[in-house]
């Protein structure tokens, strides 16, 4: 079975947000590192991703997790996460991934897209 992600792009404002579906690993992160990496280059330096559909998530794609909240930040932009609430059945795969690893809190993380790109609501305790 290939292990796949797909990356799909959408404008919400002056928010730019890219939707993340299939797994996260030393494959397919630079798929989503490139595609962060463009958006940037547009000029687009405040920028969600939806995390809801990612199945799986390794160190690699921590890696990417945390490298992008530094490009973000260098360029004086704002970075959201969008992970399944902790209520839901199952919750979310990244969310426990962050949690294990004791980065969760360096993000914020919004139940959904448009609480995310809402510069009214407050983002999810870690």
């Amino acid at each position: 079975m290939a292990v796949t992600v797909e990356v799909a792009f959408g404008q919400y404002g002056e928010w730019a947000v890219l939707q993340v579906a299939g797994e996260l690993d030393l494959v397919t992160s630079p798929v989503l590192r490139q595609r962060v990496h463009d958006a940037v280059a547009d000029g687009r330096h405040h920028v969600v991703l939806d995390l809801s559909d990612v199945v799986f998530c390794d160190s690699s794609g921590v890696g990417v997790l945390i490298a992008t909240r530094r490009l973000i930040r260098s360029c004086q932009g704002r970075l959201r996460l969008i992970l399944p609430g902790r209520s839901s059945e199952d919750g979310s795969h990244v969310d426990r991934v962050l949690a294990a690893l004791g980065v969760r809190r360096l993000f914020d993380v919004y139940p959904d897209v448009t609480a995310a790109v809402d510069d009214e609501a407050r983002p999810l305790s870690a």
